[in-house]
């Protein structure tokens, strides 16, 4: 794996100048995942914060080809690249070899895209699909998705009389796809990013479908100051909200394993989505969050053992 001087040497694929908030955590995933690559790659972008403020015309942030789609199709329009790719090698057309990669946010994943990914996946597409969830619908006006934690605020769970936040429980939607017997999963954080940057490495080399669920904190949509992104990302590891691990040839394997393990009260408090949670009336909703994080931890451990 390269090291960080190695990494810094290499061609930025996102260049500096787009239009994503200060403090957002896509823009910082997809240049770690960038990195990473060493062949030439095409990129399919779904509808979503990080396609619209990198590509407003007549202007682009990408010095790779790129591809924009609908919200819910990226998996479709890259499985349509790979295969055309394939066929022009047969065919001796082309020489140069390339490697796909298929970005979306957690609606355009979890929700609406996970028809078009699932199928991708059972087709067996040499391709990397990167989920870089923000947990809502951050590009449309912070709407829930299925991503997003029992009890946070959005404008379609709103925090009041009616209901104390969202309901449910995120999906769990890394074990979805790790169902699909590909040859590589893994969750990862902008926080660990030599953790990311090798678990793209190997993504990228795995002979056939490959996917990363990367947690992207969202300054406006969690409400926290911006310079806090990092330990955002960070906490969320270290309280096992956001664990880090792999499944590699249907091996289970934690690869970043906190110290301490912190709890979930040290990464919901920073947060403005969550601070009604914090009403004496309210309070029983952190513990039940607390119980869940507990509980996929230890299921996720004794899966990896």
């Amino acid at each position: 794996m390269a090291s960080l001087k190695e990494l810094s040497t290499k061609k930025e694929l996102l260049s500096g100048g787009h239009r994503m908030c200060p403090g957002c955590g896509s823009p910082i995933i997809i240049r770690q995942a960038l990195l990473a690559a060493d062949t030439n790659v095409v990129v399919g972008s779904a509808t979503g914060c990080l396609e619209v403020s990198t590509s407003i015309f007549p202007y682009t942030s990408w010095r790779c080809s790129w591809i924009h789609n609908a919200f819910e199709n990226v998996a479709s329009t890259v499985s349509g690249v790979e295969t055309a790719y394939r066929a022009l090698k047969k065919k001796g057309k082309l020489d140069e070899d390339f490697r796909f990669i298929a970005v979306a946010g957690d609606g355009g994943t979890y929700d609406i895209g996970l028809q078009a990914l699932s199928g991708a996946l059972e087709r067996g597409h040499r391709m990397l699909y990167i989920c870089y969830d923000n947990e809502a619908y951050m590009n449309t006006g912070i709407q829930r998705s299925s991503s997003t934690p029992l009890g946070a605020h959005t404008t379609t769970s709103p925090a009041g009389k009616v209901i104390p936040g969202k309901r449910e429980f995120p999906k769990d939607l890394t074990g979805i796809v790790a169902a699909h017997n590909i040859p590589y999963v893994a969750q990862a954080s902008p926080s660990h990013w030599k953790d990311l940057t090798t678990k793209v490495s190997k993504a990228l080399a795995a002979e056939g479908p490959s996917f990363l669920n990367i947690i992207s904190p969202c300054p406006p949509g969690w409400q926290y100051p911006q310079h806090l992104t990092i330990k955002m990302a960070k906490l969320a590891v270290e309280t096992c909200f956001w664990p880090l691990y792999e499944v590699d040839q249907g091996t289970w394997k934690i690869t970043v394993k906190p110290k301490e393990k912190k709890p979930l009260d040290e990464w919901t408090k920073l947060q403005g989505r969550f601070r009604h949670l914090y009403e004496p009336k309210n309070r029983h909703i952190l513990d039940k969050a607390q119980a869940e994080v507990d509980r996929r931890w230890e299921v996720l451990q004794q899966r990896a053992q």
